[in-house]
């Protein structure tokens, strides 16, 4: 199985196996993303969908969907907020 060096979890793991996305978005996220990271996004996704309350008849909810896969999975950089869990000890 092919492996690539993931972006968001910094090692090298086996390529996501399947298509994920059609178009450009789906080519970045085979070039980028492990096959663990598109797992835990695909579990993270239900929570986003459900907690967002999305409803795909209205198109803008395939954007916001979008828009947090890209922030989850770290397409765009660092996210923008740190993650979840206890604060960093100070030195």
């Amino acid at each position: 199985m092919p492996k690539i060096d993931c972006i968001r979890c910094h090692r090298t793991a086996p390529t996501i196996d399947g298509v994920t996305y059609p178009g450009k978005l789906g080519e970045e996220l085979s070039a980028k993303i492990c096959a663990d990271c598109w797992a835990e996004w695909q579990h993270a996704e239900v929570m986003v969908i459900n907690e967002l309350r999305l409803n795909f008849m209205d198109p803008r909810s395939q954007e916001i969907l979008v828009q947090h896969m890209r922030e989850f999975l770290c397409l765009d950089g660092p996210p923008s907020r740190p993650p979840p869990g206890p604060p960093p000890e100070a030195p």
